[in-house]
This record gives structure tokens, C-alpha cells and sequence, in this order.
């Protein structure tokens, strides 16, 4: 783990602003005191949009993005969410109260964690602990009930002169949605197709408790890569150039790591937590070095930070205990 991430907090930190084309911009938020991390997508136009809204931490970066780009506190049309995971929606009610026209956008299954999130925080903290959770994404102020907008699959939002197209995407979470740009064929994928890293370049899954679904994650990527997406826009982090390869390369990542998960518990159904990780974290320096033409090393902390390797072991690892337990019951 980088040495400074606990103090990321309280840090002033800049943005870093790149263009994805079609009048897309992509903000690197610096979360957690790291660059290539945390992408929030600013989408110009008549109705300025942001997709994500990053964590309560990151707000101070994002309205410095806003600032540069010439966005008021009257111009700003929406915020469009991907799911309500702390890292991405966490910063939503603050940014609401610096633009007070703007609509939050949710999928409707998600939509009541962010008007109370007190379930929500209180799941983050089970997973990554109280004060590491405070520490990583900061607070979360709740979303007003009137300026929020429930989605479901198929649904239109005009933003402007375009049109984002909504696919249910469930596998990291059962409320998680993409966005499919008309304007560019881009999608932005949220986590749909895990974690994208491309200081290696390298895919890895984003499979945490206790929403993992390895079926429905395959199937929500096989449903991106059908719409033909031009590039994919990812959360962590920013954008993959081929989205048809991409999609593949994510398929690839989560089947490579759910079957070592499955092998290593029906080899040992007792094995521990701890040794479930060590194992994943020798699949991460393998699959890595194939990726990316070049080992791990010391970049292994880097690769670990966020959506970390135990993390995703025991995700997988409840989903498969979860499966076996339901055939059990069925047999």
C-alpha cells in the first residue's frame, strides 16, 4: 500500500484533464493520493454532465476540473451515476449544493441509498474499516429526493445535443449501469468490466462482497461489447482505445481469477482468508507479467490499492460458497 494514502485526504491536489474526444474531457481526481486511479467524465454541451462524481474527498479536485473547464455553479445539468459505491457517488450530495440546477441520475435500485446513506457507509466500513474508509473517500452527504432521477435498463437520457443510452450492467453490483454515448459510440463502463490499469496496460476484475455475481458480470460485459462501443470510458481508470478488445480482455480477467478461486477452494474448502490472498496475489504477478510484458516488482502496492486482491478474494469466494451451498439445497 503507497505510504501516503492516508494523508490523501487532507492534501490539496490538482486535477489532471485529458480529452477523450467528442467533447469529452477526463478528470483524474488524484484519489487516494494516486494519479490513473479515479476518472470522473465531464460531457460538454448545452446540458454540461459529469458521469461519476467520485468520493466526498475528491470534490475539492473535481470543482477545480469544473473551474478550468469553464463550468458555473448555474451551468451544470447532471450527474449521472454508474452505481452508488462511495467511490463513485460518494461526492454527489456535496457537488449538488455548489450546482443547484444539476440532477443526479441512479439506477432505481440504488436510488434510496444515496437520499439515506447510512446502509451504504455502514457496508463500506465493513469492508475496508471505519477509519480507513474516512481516510480513503472522506464523508458523504445525502442527495435530496426531488433532484434525483431513478434509471432502468433501456432508458434514454437526453443530456443536450446527445443522448446516453442506459444498460443494466449487474456483476460488481446488482444496481450497477453503463452509459453508452450517441455522439461517440463510447461507453462509460463504471466497473462493468472491473478495473482497467493502463500504466501496464492490464485488466483485472472488480469483484468485491456481497454483491458479486461472476454470471452476471460475464453477461453484462457480452451486453457492452454488443452495442459496438467505440472505446470504453472506465472509472478505474480512464479510457480503453478498442472497446471490442477491451470487453474480451476483461472477459478473459474475471474467468482467469473466478476458476483459480474455484480450484483453490474445492482443492482445500477450508482455506483461510489470508492464504486465499496469497494465492491471488501469485495469479496477479503471473497474469500481470503476461498483460504487460513486464513484471509486477514494486508496483504490486499500486496494483493493490484499490479493489484490492483480497478483496476480490473474498468476493469470489462467497459467490462460489453461496453457489455450492444453493445446489446443495436444489440436490
Amino acid at each position: 500500500m503507497p505510504s501516503d494514502i492516508l494523508r490523501s485526504v487532507g492534501e490539496k491536489r490538482e486535477p489532471i484533464l485529458a480529452s477523450a474526444g467528442s467533447g469529452i474531457t477526463v478528470i483524474d481526481t488524484g484519489m487516494i493520493g494516486e494519479r490513473e486511479f479515479n476518472s470522473v467524465y465531464f460531457i460538454e454541451g448545452t446540458a454540461p454532465t459529469l458521469v461519476e462524481a467520485g468520493p466526498g474527498a475528491d470534490v475539492p479536485v473535481i470543482l477545480e476540473a469544473l473551474a478550468q473547464l469553464g463550468v458555473d455553479a448555474q451551468d451544470l445539468a447532471h450527474i449521472v451515476l454508474t452505481h452508488i459505491h462511495i467511490d463513485h457517488a460518494g461526492g454527489a450530495g456535496d457537488l449538488l449544493r455548489r450546482f443547484p440546477r444539476a440532477t443526479v441520475m441512479v439506477h432505481e435500485y440504488g436510488a434510496a441509498h444515496l437520499v439515506d446513506p447510512t446502509r451504504l457507509l455502514a457496508s463500506t466500513a465493513r469492508t475496508y474499516g471505519t477509519d480507513r474508509m474516512t481516510a480513503f473517500f472522506g464523508s458523504m452527504e445525502p442527495v435530496a429526493a426531488d433532484r434525483l432521477r431513478t434509471l432502468t435498463d433501456g432508458d434514454r437520457v437526453a443530456i443536450g445535443e446527445r443522448t446516453l443510452r442506459v444498460i443494466h450492467t449487474p456483476g460488481h453490483a446488482g444496481h450497477h449501469i453503463a452509459y453508452q454515448d450517441d455522439l461517440s459510440g463510447a461507453v462509460f463502463t463504471g466497473e462493468a468490466i472491473g478495473s482497467y490499469l493502463p500504466w501496464g496496460p492490464a485488466f483485472r476484475p472488480a469483484l468485491p462482497p456481497p454483491e458479486v455475481d461472476v454470471e452476471l458480470a460475464l453477461g453484462s460485459i457480452d451486453a457492452i461489447a454488443s452495442v459496438s462501443p467505440s472505446q470504453l470510458l472506465t472509472s478505474h481508470f480512464g479510457p480503453v482505445p478498442d472497446g471490442v478488445d477491451g470487453c474480451a480482455r476483461a472477459k478473459d480477467a474475471i474467468g482467469t481469477w473466478s476458476g483459480a478461486v474455484r480450484a483453490a477452494l474445492t482443492s482445500d474448502p477450508a482455506l483461510s482468508a489470508d492464504a486465499l490472498a496469497a494465492h491471488l496475489a501469485a495469479l496477479a504477478e503471473r497474469t500481470f507479467e503476461t498483460q504487460a510484458g513486464r513484471t509486477l516488482g514494486s508496483e504490486l502496492a499500486r496494483y493493490d490499492a484499490l479493489g484490492s486482491i483480497s478483496m476480490n478474494g473474498a468476493g469470489l469466494s462467497r459467490y462460489w460458497r453461496k453457489r455450492w451451498e444453493a445446489q446443495a439445497e436444489i440436490g
